[in-house]
């Protein structure tokens, strides 16, 4: 039985629940529900296990804040011996819009500290990539405060949109491979 690492970035604790940061959590959060897994809590990291189509997905949410995801992702691909371009790590991105998200089977951390930790511990950057585009509208020096923050109430509908469809790019990338599924999604507009 063929077996992937679905790791979902984000910050445990209630204060960081659907911020944009935590779009990671909400898109392995799905996945596990539709699939009927539960998430328990283990080492480093709140763990679900789910099959689907012979197939078994890890699906993590790190408990060790953004910043040490590497130690989560390295522990559990060893642990579950998945080959690392059975990974895929669930990243929220302020460099794309909020109504797009992007697929790469490599690419930089681009500034994002999880991503730079993962990156760091692996020693590469060649490791599949689902970004989650969540727009940079915030003023200047605001970055931190928009990152952690609520989505705004006119882009909850779209979310709610990308989410599921981050859920089919999961089975996609499963079923198909990730060169279908970047020519599949990553032109996509989730916008209304």
């Amino acid at each position: 039985m063929s077996k992937f690492l679905i790791v979902g970035l984000g910050n445990p604790g209630s204060e960081y629940v659907h911020t944009r940061h935590n779009a990671g959590f909400d898109v392995v959060d799905a996945f596990v529900q539709k699939h009927g897994g539960a998430f328990r809590v283990d080492r480093l990291a709140e763990v679900a296990e789910v099959k689907w189509k012979g197939k078994m997905f890890i699906c993590i949410k790190p408990t060790t804040y953004m910043n040490l995801s590497g130690k989560a992702f390295k522990y559990w691909m060893d642990k579950e011996k998945v080959p690392l371009e059975n990974t895929l790590t669930v990243v929220d991105d302020l460099a794309l819009p909020v109504d797009k998200i992007r697929i790469r089977p490599a690419g930089s951390d681009a500034g994002h500290n999880g991503l730079r930790d993962i990156q760091s511990l692996l020693g590469t950057d060649a490791y599949p990539k689902l970004r989650f585009g969540i727009g940079n509208n915030f003023p200047k020096g605001m970055q931190a405060e928009f990152v952690l923050g609520k989505w705004f109430p006119e882009e909850r509908e779209i979310i709610q949109k990308k989410i599921e469809k981050c859920v089919e790019v999961i089975e996609s990338i499963a079923a198909m491979g990730i060169t279908r599924a970047m020519n599949d999604y990553n032109k996509q507009s989730f916008g209304k």
